[in-house]
């Protein structure tokens, strides 16, 4: 198993390094000293786990679980703050840390960790469940995130850090997105159920390729067959289909 330990704290990255060095099965352990400097190890180091601090300076943990490229790595957060627990199962984390912790307490969570690195090295032998076998499941009870001010997208040379508030809309592209602002269209490398999801209720699917901002829109035009189209306080036009316009404007009729 290979770990990125990333807080901004020296003393804490030494601790936890100390007693992940216990573990027989730790193939290779980083260090990254804030969430920036996380993403930029990424590809290189290529970690099956993120030990992930939640309160850093400048960039969140939280916004950093919401930047990752899929396909992800595994995510235990770690935080001095109970207030965080639930909130980092909803960020789809394995597990969380509460400061301070001990070996037990952090031999359980890696416990968890191997759990699920098991099930996933199973998935790609098993065949796909039936759909009513999926259908029958309980839904998992969820609570709403704190909302995420910001992406961090790693380029060639850095990092560019995208404010929230000015992604107007995102689209598909391949295997990555494109989150449209007034200042360019940076590409992510994850999925648009998945970012929209991380985001939170401030945006809307308008399409299946595309996803928009509510507080941008500024009207909505009526097309043939039920289409439609969003305009956008830029004067940008995002197509709108009838699989999602009704949701749409639901969404808008209750902002």
């Amino acid at each position: 198993m290979r770990i990125l330990i990333v807080d901004d704290e020296r003393p804490a990255r030494d601790k936890m390094r100390r007693l992940l060095e216990l573990e027989p099965d730790i193939s290779a352990i980083d260090e990254a000293r804030d969430g920036v400097e996380a993403l930029e190890r990424l590809p290189g180091f290529a970690p099956d786990l993120l030990l992930l601090d939640i309160q850093m300076p400048e960039i969140t943990g939280l916004e950093v679980a919401a930047s990752l490229p899929a396909p992800a790595p595994l995510v235990v957060f770690v935080t001095a703050y109970d207030e965080y627990a639930i909130r980092a199962f909803d960020a789809n984390a394995i597990d969380y840390l509460l400061k301070p912790y001990d070996q037990q307490r952090l031999q359980r969570a890696l416990q968890r960790v191997r759990e699920r690195l098991a099930q996933q090295r199973a998935a790609l032998t098993v065949q796909p469940m039936p759909p009513t076998l999926i259908e029958e499941q309980a839904p998992v009870k969820s609570h709403p995130l704190p909302a995420i001010s910001q992406l961090l997208i790693p380029e060639r040379g850095g990092t560019r850090i995208v404010r929230v508030e000015h992604i107007q809309w995102i689209e598909t592209a391949d295997n990555y997105v494109v989150l449209h602002t007034a200042d360019g269209q940076p590409l992510m490398r994850q999925t648009l159920a998945g970012l929209v999801d991380k985001l939170g209720p401030r945006f809307q699917r308008c399409h299946r390729r595309a996803a928009v901002q509510l507080d941008w829109i500024a009207s909505v035009q009526h097309l043939d067959k039920g289409d439609g189209e969003l305009v956008l306080r830029s004067g940008v036009r995002v197509p709108c289909s009838r699989q999602y316009r009704a949701e749409v404007m639901e969404r808008l009729q209750g902002q």
